[in-house]
């Protein structure tokens, strides 16, 4: 129903104000008590998909990818779409507006959106707020600098983020890849990223208990800079990656937005980061965890993302473009998967 009838009016539509038009019918609903109902059409559960993972029980290996619920204002909501983690962010210390609009694009011959959002957020204080509301759901917070911060300061903003949201997220994505950024990206660099990460790392141990520390990364990266994200990893000891962010690269593209400056997502990524995945996973011999992001449209892209080593998997763009019903459709592609 949503690809044949939904998705073509959303559609007609800027991108930007129907995200926020649909939030607020999805919380509309759910105030009218909507939410037992979609969890009984989306949801599926199975002992057979719960999965542990750097020391954290997912109820299945099916997330939402940070950049949708920013400020944390409907994970609860979200959750009831079967998924079984959410990632709210990315989240700065202070909020900010973001780049100007127009800044969000649909691609539909390529299945794809560009972004330039560039970490527009309530900041870390109000998305608190919201997640003290938290019914049981799994959260993720993704982390970021200002805009204003510059990259010599830049780890003193993740520091303040990670000990802000320490107590009310189950783990922690240390965004230093998104394009939207000025300069962000250059803290993917060996010697900058080995400190910031270390640092967090170090917090951490301080702590009575640890929790999760990821990496998300791009998928432009060469392959002897993802032989150094594997080194940082195991130097730091931090508990896994993330791959991929958007790209820039706009290879192959047909649409007519394809020029327009920011990340990619979509199905163009899908082999790139599955590439990625499988190539950490390899090179590493499968020494941290992996949850395998980009380009999942359909059940069988997820499971190529989990068989190229992806312990976990999350959407975005495929959730946009192919509906709620392709997290439950995973979830029984998994199960039909299993060993019998």
């Amino acid at each position: 129903m949503y690809k044949i009838f939904i998705r073509p009016l959303l559609f007609l539509f800027d991108p930007e104000a129907v995200h926020y038009f649909s939030f607020s019918v999805i919380k509309y609903l759910s105030k009218l008590g909507f939410g037992s109902i979609t969890r009984r059409i989306y949801t599926l559960e199975d002992p057979a998909l719960e999965r542990e993972v750097f020391g954290l029980k997912f109820k299945n290996p099916v997330g939402l990818a940070a950049g949708f619920d920013k400020n944390a204002l409907l994970y609860n909501e979200l959750s009831d779409f079967g998924f079984g983690f959410i990632e709210i962010g990315t989240l700065t210390p202070k909020p900010q507006d973001g780049n100007p609009k127009k800044r969000l694009f649909r691609l539909k011959q390529d299945g794809a959106i560009i972004n330039r959002m560039g970490f527009n957020n309530k900041g870390i204080q109000a998305a608190i707020e919201k997640l003290k509301q938290n019914k049981q759901v799994l959260i993720g917070g993704n982390i970021g600098k200002n805009k204003l911060t510059p990259n010599e300061k830049a780890v003193d903003d993740y520091i303040i983020c990670f000990e802000t949201l320490y107590d009310y997220v189950d783990y922690f994505a240390v965004n230093v890849s998104s394009p939207n950024t000025p300069n962000l990206r250059e803290l993917q660099e060996k010697e900058p990223l080995t400190k910031l990460l270390q640092t967090l790392q170090d917090l951490n141990l301080s702590r009575p208990k640890q929790k999760p520390i990821l990496l998300k990364i791009a998928p432009d990266l060469s392959n002897e800079q993802l032989l150094d994200i594997i080194d940082i990893v195991n130097t730091t000891k931090i508990s896994g990656v993330i791959a991929t962010n958007t790209t820039i690269s706009r290879e192959g593209l047909q649409s007519e937005n394809k020029l327009e400056t920011g990340g990619l997502s979509g199905k163009p990524l899908t082999e790139r980061a599955t590439e990625v995945i499988r190539f950490l996973s390899e090179k590493s011999n499968k020494s941290f965890p992996i949850i395998g992001v980009g380009g999942i449209h359909s059940a069988q892209d997820a499971i190529e993302k989990l068989d190229a080593g992806a312990s976990l998997i999350q959407l975005y763009t495929g959730f946009i473009y192919e509906g709620p019903a392709l997290v439950k459709a995973i979830n029984k592609k998994i199960l039909e998967s299993l060993p019998r």
